[in-house]
């Protein structure tokens, strides 16, 4: 093969890595025969106090007894974790020397689950060894891990198809986390019978998760702009640059957003439109879990971080809490008018997807466009208006950038490169929406 000349040492291939993925109404009446096909002996249930009691965790037991599978169950993974409670549920699982694991829950339950089993799986690790740089050592995953069962009970992360889990680090007041394809999910279990008990601003801020992670994919840098092109396959990020096969799963999530998200968080009822979104986050998964973020979740990681004594409505937590889709989506109009001058005729097609009339639009203002469609949509359901309404005002502003900068993973991927002062001025442009 001849060599190819590395301009610039910019990668030349991206890789498509998704977990399987199970979609039905009642499905989840499956995980026992799962794991007895897989000859578990000794299963680990993870979840929350709060789901615990709740539909979804039901079923799943009830499958287990039903087929006769062995299992501990852990029910103390906190809402939006930490390093700590990560640690605590790592500290479970080297313990119970499980040979398979489920995770029933939000972002925050499979995450954890994800970590519990790869430092399991690693018992001479040290936690940092596999956190991203530049907070830690970002080592690549070279040991076996145990099946990992995931069973959403929320229509956002898309953690069941990606090898992503994250956390707030105390210690720096700051999101970071485990990006590596080794920890993705043997099979997600998408029901969407689970999204019926989520209220109404759950369903809203995972919604909003959904559709930053379809809007950031799309308008990433291109994979074959992103550098240095690794020496090793195993060293190519999760995170690779918008790519193709991404683009296609990026925009077909939109498209669904747009249909059904507002009709998902208005009537409960709507058994067709949540179940559409249940599978728009797993088609988003597919399309950020290969492609990437950027600003939008790069800036969420301070928000989330720092956060002071806000508390969400419909969250049952003891903490003040900013819940990560509504951290992600405060910037978005902000972020997309300033990176639309690279790729705006993607930041144009956004727009019209998401309902903008195009006819007449000027490329040039494809940002604004998208921006003020966006802060309609948001308006539309009753959105906290802007970073101010959070708890936020302009003196925090220089931790929110100092909080963004370890957050190289994900801003790097940004169209357009930015400077502190550009941070700075994305962050005072997000502290009113309307």
């Amino acid at each position: 093969v001849p060599e190819r000349s590395t301009l610039g040492n910019t990668d030349y291939a991206f890789e498509m890595a998704i977990s399987n993925i199970r979609y039905g109404e009642g499905v989840t009446k499956e995980i026992g025969m799962d794991l007895q096909n897989l000859g578990a002996r000794r299963v680990c249930l993870m979840t929350d106090k709060n789901l615990s009691k709740l539909p979804p965790v039901n079923a799943v037991l009830n499958s287990l007894a039903k087929y006769g599978i062995n299992f501990q169950i852990y029910d103390n993974v906190r809402v939006e974790p930490t390093d700590q409670s990560f640690l605590d549920a790592i500290q479970f699982a080297k313990k119970g020397e499980f040979d398979a694991y489920v995770a029933v829950g939000g972002g925050s339950v499979i995450d954890t689950c994800k970590a519990a089993n790869l430092y399991a799986a690693s018992p001479s690790a040290e936690f940092l060894d596999y956190v991203n740089a530049p907070i830690g050592k970002g080592k690549p995953v070279t040991v076996p891990l145990k099946p990992l069962i995931a069973v959403p009970t929320t229509s956002g992360t898309g953690s069941e198809t990606t090898g992503v889990a994250i956390f707030d680090f105390k210690e720096l007041k700051v999101k970071t986390g485990i990006a590596s394809r080794a920890i993705k999910p043997t099979l997600g279990i998408i029901d969407p019978l689970h999204t019926l008990s989520m209220p109404e601003r759950v369903v809203a801020n995972s919604g909003f998760d959904v559709l930053c992670h379809a809007l950031e994919s799309y308008t990433a840098l291109p994979y074959n702009q992103r550098g240095p092109c690794p020496s090793n396959p195993i060293s190519r990020p999760a995170y690779q640059g918008s790519n193709p096969v991404s683009d296609v799963w990026a925009l077909h999530a939109l498209r669904i957003v747009a249909k059904y998200l507002k009709r998902a968080i208005r009537n409960p009822e709507d058994r067709e439109a949540r179940a559409n979104m249940h599978l728009a986050s797993a088609f988003a998964g597919i399309g950020f879990g290969n492609a990437g973020v950027h600003l939008c979740h790069g800036m969420s990681y301070p928000i989330s971080g720092l956060v002071k004594t806000y508390k969400p409505k419909d969250y049952d937590v003891d903490h003040s809490l900013v819940p990560h889709g509504l951290s992600v989506v405060l910037t978005s109009p902000a972020v997309f008018a300033f990176t639309a001058q690279i790729h705006p005729e993607r930041h144009l097609e956004a727009a019209e997807i998401l309902g903008a009339d195009i006819r007449t639009a000027r490329i040039k203002d494809a940002g604004l466009i998208l921006a003020d469609t966006l802060r309609k949509f948001l308006f539309d359901l009753n959105v906290d208006d802007g970073l101010a309404a959070i708890g936020y005002s302009k003196a925090d502003i220089p931790a929110l950038v100092k909080g963004t900068l370890p957050q190289e993973r994900v801003t790097k991927l940004s169209p357009r490169p930015q400077t502190e002062e550009d941070l700075s001025a994305l962050f005072e442009a997000s502290m009113k929406l309307y």
